[in-house]
Parts: C-alpha cells; sequence; structure tokens
C-alpha cells in the first residue's frame, strides 16, 4: 500500500477493521462521507456534505468474510446473475466477496480522496476464470463521485466477460422515483421469461418487480427523486448496459439480508456489460468501466 505524502491526508481518510472484522476505509473530508470496504472493493456509503446519503445500504446487511454485502455499490465480475451454461459459481462472479489489495491513497487538490484497490487471478478464483487477469478499481469520494473499473487480460488467450457497478441508489419512495435516459431502448426483461422487449417514450417507472437489462445504451441517466427534492446524475463511459432492478415486496420477504419494507426506499441503476454486451478483451488489453455520480437540488 502507498499512502501518498500529501498534508493531511491522514485527517481525511483512515484505515480499521469495521464490522465482521472487514477492513474498511473511513473518508470523511469537507466534500463528503464514505465507507469503503476492501473486501469487494465494496464502497457502501457515500454522503456529500450537506446533503442526504446518496447510496442505499440495507440495515440488515450481512458483513462477514466471503459474504457479499447488500447495498452501496458491489463489483459484478466476471458475469453478471447466474453463470452461464448452468455452470457452478456465485450469482454476479467472485469479485464482490474477494479480498482486494490496497494499492493507493491520495488526497486531489480539489480535496477529494482517491482510493485505489487491485484484484488478480489466484488459485481461488482460477476455478472459474482460468485466464490471467487484474482488476483495478479507483473511486474518487468528493462532493461528487467517479468510480472506474480497469479490467486488463494478462494472459496469451482472448477471454470474454460481463460487469457491472451494481449501484444502489436511495429514493424517498420508489413509487415516485422515475429513471429518465433510456426512453426507446430495448431491454431484456428477466422477470419475463428473458423477453426483448422496447422502454416506452416516457421516463422509466416502475410499480412491480423489476429486472431490466437494456442494451446498447451508452446515455446518461437521471433518477427524480421527488421526495427529496433531487436529482441524482449518472455519467457513464465504457458501458453498453444499464440495468434497473428493484426487488419489490414479495421478492424482498425471501431476502435475509432486506427489511421488509426496505425495497421502498431503494432503487439500482447499474452502469454495465452484460449479454449483448459483454466485453471480448484480447491478450495484453485494457478496458475502463467508468461512472461519474452528482447531485443537484
Amino acid at each position: 500500500m502507498e499512502l501518498e505524502k500529501r498534508p493531511n491526508l491522514e485527517e481525511v481518510v483512515r484505515f480499521e477493521t469495521g464490522p465482521g472484522g472487514l477492513v474498511q476505509a473511513i473518508v470523511s473530508s469537507p466534500a463528503a462521507e464514505a465507507v469503503l470496504f476492501l473486501q469487494g472493493a465494496h464502497l457502501v456509503s457515500w454522503t456529500p456534505s450537506g446533503a442526504r446519503p446518496v447510496l442505499f445500504l440495507s440495515p440488515k446487511s450481512v458483513f462477514a468474510p466471503g459474504k457479499a454485502i447488500r447495498g452501496g455499490v458491489p463489483i459484478i465480475f466476471p458475469w453478471f446473475g447466474s453463470r452461464s451454461g448452468g455452470r457452478p459459481g456465485p450469482a454476479h462472479g467472485f469479485a464482490r466477496t474477494s479480498d482486494w489489495a490496497l494499492e493507493k491513497a491520495a488526497l486531489r487538490e480539489n480535496g477529494a480522496v482517491e482510493v485505489t484497490l487491485a484484484l488478480t487471478g489466484s488459485a481461488a478464483n482460477r476455478e472459474y476464470l482460468d485466464n490471467d487477469f487484474q482488476l483495478r478499481f479507483r473511486v474518487t469520494i468528493g462532493s461528487e463521485l467517479e468510480m472506474e473499473l480497469e479490467t486488463t487480460n494478462r494472459s496469451n488467450e482472448p477471454f470474454t466477460f460481463e460487469e457491472a457497478l451494481h449501484t444502489y441508489f436511495a429514493v424517498g419512495d420508489v413509487h415516485q422515483a422515475s429513471v429518465f435516459g433510456l426512453e426507446k431502448t430495448v431491454f431484456i426483461d428477466k422477470t419475463d421469461g428473458f423477453k426483448r422487449k422496447v422502454q416506452g417514450t416516457e421516463p422509466l417507472r416502475i410499480a412491480k418487480e423489476t429486472d431490466q437489462v437494456h442494451l446498447n445504451t451508452q446515455s446518461s441517466c437521471t433518477i427524480w427523486d421527488p421526495v427529496h427534492t433531487r436529482r441524482i446524475v449518472i455519467e457513464k463511459s465504457g458501458s453498453g448496459s444499464t440495468v434497473i432492478w428493484n426487488p419489490w415486496s414479495e421478492k424482498t420477504q425471501s431476502m435475509s439480508d432486506m427489511a421488509p419494507d426496505a425495497w421502498k426506499w431503494m432503487l439500482c441503476v447499474e452502469t454495465a456489460n452484460a449479454a449483448d454486451n459483454a466485453i471480448l478483451l484480447a491478450p495484453g488489453a485494457s478496458h475502463k468501466l467508468t461512472a461519474k455520480i452528482h447531485v443537484d437540488r
């Protein structure tokens, strides 16, 4: 690990053992507060100064080695959802439950805190992915949130993967929230036999369990949250898919790490490359997936 030798870094970020014995980075600066776990490179909270929390975290989340955390920004890799072909493997891949190495923590000139974590191929994950690879996650925490997931193929053979920044956003009431930016896009409806459908011309509203993979869209998305009178803007690059997810009431009852009513206060808008937009990466090549988030009042 490298702590960049800049004045005041120690005053805004500290590393300590958190719940379940998991190591966490706690950021507290004039611009924002945030918590980032090294397991999964999992950002669980981000609150710009003077604002409400932007990310949803289930109060019943499990914090334990090898267990996925419910909320924040899980990193999905190398497959999205269930592994294809009926092959065994954890849902959404292994990255979100793996131990990542801390590479760097630095203070930018504008006061934002940048943390870089890395994950490489190992015996623990080689049963799922034979190719040697490196993931590098750079998160910059300030009045805006910047996330970059870089995948490098370090083997001599190409490989195909899916990925996502599975971002859980906090909303005042999901019944009233809407998403702009996905109009007229084709999506896979995973709640209806994976049928392909076309989104209408109006902003997306949900009124039931929703799991939609919107394909071939590079557009920014905006969540309108009328209860909190704010717009959450998600800009992205290196991403061909956007996923919208909410488990709704019935499915939530079967989720041990979600309170019965928690679905009302969350909405996932995920920056992704999934299904048709899976990435084929040549030997020695790298791919960057980025998301930049800011809040307008």
